[in-house]
């Protein structure tokens, strides 16, 4: 199934992701608000098409694109023991406040909430912590 969706006219590249963080409360108003919050908050999608269709907006500068997106999974780390392909998780971040390790966007993953639940698509190879935690990067979806 296609979904169709609204980006701001600089954003609406092929190849482009985001993670779709909710409404605006400015757009209570917009007629074409339905396109635009038709995504799930919290998931990490990306353009697949961008159709000719174009209209103005208020929020972003040029106008926004009509586009074609796919859900993509989010990649993180998990705990070995919660890393098990094809199962739902709550997910909570590592407890580390090391912001210069390499991995830490997988600890850490951009747009995931604490506490809400995801499903393990996939499970990788052993990530190797300088903490010492033992942990697998995860593709994973809400």
């Amino acid at each position: 199934m296609v979904l169709i969706t609204l980006v701001g006219e600089k954003q609406a590249t092929e190849g482009c992701e985001f993670i779709y963080m909710g409404p605006l409360s400015d757009c209570r108003e917009c007629r074409l608000k339905t396109v635009c919050f038709n995504l799930e908050e919290g998931t990490r999608y990306k353009i697949t098409k961008i159709r000719d269709v174009h209209h103005d907006c208020k929020i972003h500068e040029g106008g926004v694109r009509v586009v074609e997106v796919e859900r993509i999974p989010i990649n993180a780390a998990l705990n070995n023991k919660l890393a098990i392909e094809g199962s739902t998780i709550t997910f909570a971040p590592l407890e580390c406040k090391n912001v210069g390790c390499e991995h830490y966007h997988l600890c850490h993953p951009l747009g995931v909430e604490s506490k809400s639940k995801y499903k393990i698509l996939s499970v990788g190879k052993e990530i190797k912590c300088p903490v010492g935690e033992k942990i697998k990067e995860v593709k994973m979806r809400k």
